[in-house]
């Protein structure tokens, strides 16, 4: 597996990854909001910013993407059939890039709610809403920068 920076003839890959993901992962979003966020996903896919990274496998087909906005994490999302597969090797490639992390999680994702607590994110703050004012609620969570001198010892 490798890890790249996104080109833009990758966005229609990441919008595909985008909604298999989050139609496998979201159960909690209506199909109807799937449907509505698309075009803002595809606008944020073709965006400067945030900076996006793709996983790839052996053979170069994209397996999952991470937008990085300094040092929080936009979003991280692997094809429903790498689920489970890269999602770790890409946080600790932001966690090389930036040290400390943040990331929002929607509350009701208990599998990616795990997956950060597993990788070492603590919750520090909750929303009632998601970014866009839907009734999404959202836990915001932090890595903290490894501790490099304990390392060196």
């Amino acid at each position: 597996m490798e890890i790249r920076r996104a080109i833009p003839t990758d966005r229609e890959v990441l919008l595909d990854i985008w909604l298999r993901s989050v139609r496998a992962t979201h159960t909690f979003v209506s199909e109807e909001d799937i449907r509505s966020m698309t075009p803002q996903v595809r606008d944020y896919l073709a965006s400067s910013e945030p900076e996006f990274w793709v996983l790839c496998d052996d053979s170069g087909a994209i397996m999952g993407f991470m937008g990085m906005s300094g040092s929080k994490m936009e979003s991280l999302f692997l094809a429903p059939e790498f689920h489970r597969r890269g999602g770790r090797r890409l946080v600790l490639h932001s966690q090389a890039l930036h040290g400390e992390l943040t990331v929002d999680v929607n509350e009701q994702n208990s599998a990616a709610r795990g997956f950060y607590q597993a990788c070492g994110f603590a919750v520090e703050g909750r929303s009632e809403l998601d970014d866009q004012g839907r009734p999404y609620p959202l836990l915001h969570m932090r890595l903290a920068a490894p501790n490099v001198e304990a390392d060196s010892s």
